[in-house]
């Protein structure tokens, strides 16, 4: 297995209908959402999570053997819940170890603590906050619950959440090599890193999450040695002939790529590649007219 050489940048859009993509629980558990300009915000807390819990719960990295996520919740045999110092004895407190068996610490980095200094990696995978790529609304929905408010009672208990209609979300995020070396970050741990970015999002099944889809992931990989172009979800555009509030389906919006495949083709001598999934509804347009991200020069069609 190769440890990664090359710098690269990915960039992630998904959606949401009806649901809540990250609940803030220092305000009532609502939908995150910057009140200057209604852009929906999801942390990048939340955007590992979800890759750690797909590989956990379907590439077994749960423990048995030595496979492992490391930042997880696991309870010791009183019922507590581990922290930080138990979890790193799982380990004997060897960080060599935690780095061969915890993928998650070579994608991300952490901090093992130790019983003398502890030691903190840097991870070579680093997103930004997700943003969404248009402003979005929030709505409040009031129902009853299935069981009576205490025991003797005729009345049902009342449920309260804000969920939004719809949110398309970008997250931009980076894979440096430097750091890789480090961590031993290998080119099949980014194989996984990508599946789980795609899948995973596709298999959260909570209430607040089930429906989420993946619509585009694309992974731009550099030849010149700590070359990156940079922000490149900021090239994006979502155009609508709807108020952008109004939007309620990936078919309400094309995604104007006008502006990154010009900064794509200015740096071509500096790329290595260029590779994406799809989703089949997305429709994007260059200049006006419709593009096939697959007829493009230098894009490849991810396998996962």
């Amino acid at each position: 297995m190769s440890t990664v050489k090359n710098r690269s940048e990915l960039l992630f859009l998904y959606d949401i209908k009806d649901a809540n993509p990250n609940g803030d629980p220092l305000d009532a558990n609502k939908p995150r959402v910057d009140e200057e300009t209604g852009i929906n915000l999801v942390t990048d807390v939340r955007f590992k999570r979800t890759v750690r819990d797909y590989l956990y719960d379907y590439k077994g990295y749960n423990g048995e053997g030595d496979k492992d996520i490391f930042v997880r919740e696991k309870k010791e045999d009183d019922g507590s819940i581990q922290d930080g110092k138990s979890r790193a004895k799982d380990f004997e407190e060897d960080s060599d170890k935690v780095l061969r068996n915890c993928i998650d610490v070579r994608l991300f980095g952490g901090v093992i603590p130790l019983s003398g200094d502890s030691i903190t990696y840097t991870g070579p995978v680093q997103f930004q906050m997700g943003r969404s790529l248009h402003p979005v609304e929030v709505k409040y929905i009031k129902g009853t619950g299935a069981f009576a408010s205490s025991s003797g009672k005729s009345k049902k208990t009342f449920r309260e959440e804000y969920v939004l209609p719809y949110s398309l979300i970008g997250f931009y995020g980076i894979i440096n090599e430097n750091a890789a070396q480090k961590t031993k970050l290998t080119e099949d741990d980014v194989k996984l890193l990508l599946e789980g970015i795609w899948k995973g999002t596709k298999n959260l099944i909570t209430r607040s999450k089930v429906g989420q889809t993946p619509r585009l992931l694309l992974k731009v990989t550099y030849s010149e040695e700590n070359f990156f172009i940079g922000e490149l979800k900021e090239y994006i555009k979502l155009v609508s002939e709807k108020r952008e509030e109004e939007i309620r389906d990936v078919r309400d919006y094309k995604l104007d790529l006008t502006e990154l495949l010009k900064v794509l083709e200015a740096n071509a001598s500096k790329i290595a590649s260029i590779e994406y999934l799809v989703n089949p509804r997305v429709e994007f347009v260059n200049n006006g007219e419709r593009v096939i991200l697959g007829d493009l020069e230098k894009f490849t069609e991810l396998t996962i």
